[in-house]
């Protein structure tokens, strides 16, 4: 097996802490930059896997990189530099305590709720008789509390503005920042052959001012169907192709593990492993159009703390 980076301990000029997110390693530099080292961890139901994931990292990096340049013109956002493929260089601001999640089709999440029984997801009426992966009439936003440790849980527009996590004038730019986003996202992925099913995307202030934070439009962050098979798929009560990491979610559920209390976290196999690494590969090549470069994975720790010094040293 191909080595993947799973942990990061690096000590820069003028660093102040580190964070350490279920995917992401954050270093603050003077409370000026932040210098977010992508890892190949990854979690599902808000529990890290025991193993990484090879190149899942460079994979995430590069499409949200690509993608926060691409919607720079709908809101500004806090990337400054990529000086490494692990690794975005930012402002530092100052997060939303909310995610806002905004949905195309009833999948994921929204359908194990809504086949539970549930007909209200975040304050948002569902109508009686949908299918899984069924296309909403319009996209519905369904934010989230923005957990550091634990689960993200479901909250409404009513609820984040009677507790004050977001202000009503700001969560309304908000909302329309998010559907504004995930308009453009879905035109890009149609020129690609794929349907942007939902995504999540989170917001911080600096100086007043709002920012597109962290990533976007990836296949940690979003789902996406194929689009040429979506409807065959519906009408014959076929699963969908995905491409997000929904297949690793379900490989676990028929594992036996939800991430609930007294459930046994099991360990995936290494050809398993590989797999997953090539889906999030193809995503890459699929959603950017791009050929993916497979960077040298030997020293990647040296590789990563020399371009970070060198763009710090410039700043």
């Amino acid at each position: 097996m191909i080595q993947a980076i799973t942990k990061t301990k690096f000590n820069f000029p003028g660093q102040k802490n580190l964070y350490v997110g279920k995917v992401r390693d954050v270093y603050n530099i003077n409370g000026e930059y932040l210098v977010m080292v992508v890892s190949d961890r990854i979690s599902a139901f808000d529990v890290v896997l025991p193993k990484g994931i090879p190149y899942k990292g460079q994979v995430l990096n590069q499409i949200a990189a690509k993608f926060l340049d691409a919607t720079e013109d709908i809101v500004q956002n806090w990337k400054i530099s990529t000086p490494d493929p692990m690794v975005t260089v930012g402002h530092f601001v100052e997060p939303y305590e909310v995610e806002m999640v905004i949905r195309g089709y009833l999948t994921g999440h929204a359908w194990r709720e809504y086949s539970s029984g549930k007909r209200t997801l975040c304050g948002i009426p569902l109508p009686e008789g949908m299918k899984e992966n069924q296309k909403f009439d319009k996209p519905i936003l369904t934010p989230t509390t923005k957990a550091h440790e634990g689960h993200d849980e479901d909250i409404s527009r009513e609820e984040i503005i009677s507790s004050a996590l977001v202000s009503e004038e700001e969560y309304l730019k908000l909302e329309d920042y998010t559907r504004r986003l995930f308009q453009r996202g879905t035109e890009i992925a149609d020129k690609m052959g794929l349907i942007l099913v939902d995504t999540k995307y989170e917001f911080g202030k600096k100086n007043n001012e709002i920012y597109l934070i962290d990533e976007i439009h990836t296949p940690d962050s979003s789902r996406y169907f194929y689009a040429d098979t979506y409807q065959d798929n519906m009408d014959e009560g076929g699963k969908q192709k995905q491409l997000s990491k929904e297949f690793v979610r379900q490989w676990l559920i028929s594992n036996g593990f939800q991430g609930k209390e007294g459930q046994q976290m099991p360990e995936m196999p290494d050809t398993y492993i590989q797999e997953v690494s090539e889906r999030y590969i193809e995503l890459f090549e699929q959603i950017t159009g791009d050929p993916f470069v497979r960077e040298d994975l030997s020293d990647v720790n040296t590789r990563i703390e020399k371009n970070i010094t060198e763009f710090l040293d410039k700043a």
